[in-house]
């Protein structure tokens, strides 16, 4: 028996279900995604109070600067990243069967890259001028 194999039930073993070795990589960016959203969110609260009552042309001047839209853009980049691995955990520890659980974790993906586009499609598009 190899030691990799020593620790795990004989039913482990036949399903080769063990350890994928993941945990602590997806653990650490959920940790990371999490402080810089922390960051970022604070830029973002920043922006939004500075720019309360200003007119149209001035927020658009405002977005147009990259030194606003590049941390807006870093924001929605940690935020998905963030959502999506929340997500994956919840569907995995609470979607009992394979079927519907692979499928959810499709639709996790998706919906992430969906609205990611979206955001940044939409932060490029008041940077750039529209």
């Amino acid at each position: 028996m190899t030691r990799s194999t020593k620790m795990r039930t004989p039913l482990k073993n036949v399903r080769r279900l063990g350890s994928a070795k993941e945990g602590a990589d997806h653990f650490w960016k959920q940790r990371m995604t999490g402080v810089a959203n922390l960051f970022l969110a604070v830029f973002l609260v920043w922006l939004l109070v500075s720019l309360g009552g200003a007119g149209h042309a001035q927020v658009k001047s405002a977005l147009a600067s990259p030194l606003v839209s590049i941390p807006l853009l870093l924001l929605i980049l940690s935020a998905m990243v963030h959502m999506r691995l929340g997500m994956q955990t919840i569907i995995e520890d609470y979607v009992a069967s394979e079927g519907p659980k692979l499928v959810c974790l499709m639709l996790n993906t998706f919906f992430t890259i969906l609205v990611g586009v979206a955001s940044v499609f939409a932060v490029l598009r008041l940077t750039f001028g529209a």
